[in-house]
């Protein structure tokens, strides 16, 4: 099933042919910063299969928990979230399931795996059956 999705106002979209990998959702406290939210949720496609269909994001880069850079991609006119390439995880592309088109945000109502556990707020509970790390 492939992926498509925008920013709120349409300037930059987004496709992934191959559809998610696997979907996650990130505690750190950089994805927090990210989203002004306490984790992002995440449909991890192959960089392959993923590209920029409409406009151009801008970028922001940032060394996460890990240690290495992430790369934010974020629409310049909105300020939209869109998609994160982190260096810890090379041919991977982390959509921002928010800006995904047709409903497909539920992420099929299944998450795989929660990250960075070890920062995850308070009054959140793990997600049931999602595999839970520490750290990445």
């Amino acid at each position: 099933m492939s992926l498509s999705g925008s920013c709120m106002c349409g300037a930059v979209a987004y496709a992934a042919t191959g559809g998610a990998e696997f979907s996650a959702l990130c505690h750190c406290v950089d994805c927090q910063k990210w989203t002004g939210g306490p984790y992002t949720s995440n449909a991890v496609v192959s960089e392959d299969s993923f590209s920029v269909t409409k406009g151009t994001p801008k970028q922001c880069d940032m060394v996460g928990g890990s240690g290495k850079i992430n790369h934010h991609f974020f629409c310049g006119d909105c300020g939209s979230s869109l998609f994160t390439r982190l260096d810890v995880m090379p041919g991977k592309v982390c959509i921002k399931a928010g800006g995904l088109d047709n409903g497909a945000a539920s992420l099929d109502n299944k998450i795989n795996v929660e990250l960075y556990c070890k920062d995850r707020v308070a009054y959140l509970a793990p997600i049931e059956g999602a595999t839970q790390n520490p750290t990445m």
